[in-house]
This record gives structure tokens, C-alpha cells and sequence, in this order.
């Protein structure tokens, strides 16, 4: 089994989800009392929250490329980011380190094309939504990705930092987000990308009238089949 590096802490909220989805899969893989060789480090998000929201993303990439030094230091095989927003500096990240690393986007966008799906909705804060680090990675896979209109986006970025990243989880939350996705249904989307880690754990797929495509499940996946791949 190889080793799996974890970045985590951004929020720790989902990365505790990567530690317990990996586990899951290698015991369902390998037997009942089997578990995963992995590191993690994790980060103090509040530096990199106040780097993301003044657009400081050089200082945050200095953080990630530091944790995943230390991974490869301590044994690590891969490099698996536990947030989505972050990946604005994976090829940051990536160059700083000779171990391969497993892109979020890429887990996702196998998924849809997997599934058949062409046109996408994409839901996580708004450097995801807004900027093209992920979505080009998708379109780059064959997809059309769709995300929310402007104040739609503004409540969807608001409920991931000041509720979801301190597993604050509401009701009243959740129908915003349905209403997004009904939204982006209407518009074409033919499945929905939580393309937040946090996402998943406000809206389950009982919540949702079109697919979801949740990455940090689909990322975690990606990483036992590296681990365990011959």
C-alpha cells in the first residue's frame, strides 16, 4: 500500500470527511480491520483565509508548498489537497515536491464524463465559481460548467465561511442551496459539482433534484486507488 499525504485544515470540518472516506474504502477494499498509510498536515486556516480574501495567493502558496515538503519528507507517495479553493496554487504545490499530485478536478470531471453528463453546475466559494483555475480544468475534460448568478454566488461563498467551515449546518441554509441548484437545473446543468469540501455536509443527495457529484468523496476515492493501485 503507498502512503497518502493529506493537506488538510482548510477547513479541518471536511478534512475530517478525506480521513474518514479513505479509511472507509480501504477497509471495504482490503477487509474489516484494514485502514489507510497516510500522513496529514494540517494547516492553521486563518493565515490562508485572510491570504485568500485579500488576494494574497502567493503567501498562501508559500504555506502548502511547506506542508507538502514535510509530507514528502515524512514518507508521503502523493500529494492529495483536502480543499478545492486552494488548488489556485496546485501547480505551485506540485512543482515543489517530486511525488505525484492528485488534482480534485480531475476526480471530478472522471466522474462526469463517467456518467455521461456533458453540462455541469458548480457550487463552492467564489475564487471556484468565479475564477477558472477549476472550472478550466473541467472544460478541459469536455465539460460545460454552469455556476449561479451573482447573489446567489455571494450566499452560496457566504454560508461555506461563516457556517459550513465551523460546522455550523441549517436548515434554513440548505434551501438557499437547493433553490441554487433548482436554479442551475433550469439553466441546463444536468448534475451539480459540490466543488467545496465543506458542501457535502450540508447537502446530501436526498437534498438535491439533480445529481451530485461531490468532490471531496469522488478526490478521496481517487487517492485509495493510487494507494492501492499495483
Amino acid at each position: 500500500m503507498r502512503t497518502i499525504g493529506l493537506i488538510g485544515g482548510m477547513s479541518w470540518e471536511s478534512s475530517a470527511e478525506y480521513y474518514r472516506i479513505i479509511n472507509q474504502h480501504v477497509r471495504d477494499r482490503l477487509g474489516p480491520l484494514r485502514s489507510a498509510q497516510l500522513l496529514m498536515y494540517s494547516v492553521d486556516f486563518g493565515p490562508v483565509e485572510q491570504a485568500q480574501h485579500a488576494g494574497r495567493w502567493e503567501d498562501a502558496a508559500l504555506i502548502l508548498e511547506d506542508a507538502a515538503r514535510r509530507l514528502q519528507a515524512g514518507g508521503a507517495e502523493c500529494v492529495v489537497l483536502c480543499t478545492n479553493t486552494m488548488h489556485r496554487v496546485a501547480p505551485r504545490i506540485e512543482a515543489a515536491v517530486t511525488i505525484p499530485f492528485l488534482h480534485i478536478a480531475d476526480a471530478a470531471g472522471a466522474a462526469a464524463s463517467q456518467a455521461g453528463t456533458l453540462t455541469v453546475g458548480l457550487l463552492g466559494t467564489a475564487f471556484t465559481m468565479e475564477q477558472d483555475f477549476l472550472k478550466s480544468r473541467l472544460i478541459a475534460q469536455g465539460l460545460t460548467v454552469l455556476v449561479p448568478d451573482a447573489d446567489e454566488r455571494r450566499d452560496v461563498h457566504r454560508i461555506i465561511y461563516e457556517e459550513l467551515c465551523v460546522g455550523v449546518i441549517s436548515d434554513q441554509s440548505r434551501a438557499i442551496y437547493q433553490q441554487v441548484i433548482a436554479s442551475l437545473a433550469a439553466r441546463g446543468a444536468q448534475a451539480v459539482i459540490l466543488g467545496c469540501t465543506e458542501i457535502s455536509l450540508l447537502i446530501k443527495p436526498e437534498h438535491s433534484n439533480l445529481p451530485l457529484l461531490d468532490s471531496t468523496e469522488l478526490h478521496a476515492r481517487a487517492a485509495v486507488a493510487f494507494a492501492l493501485e499495483d
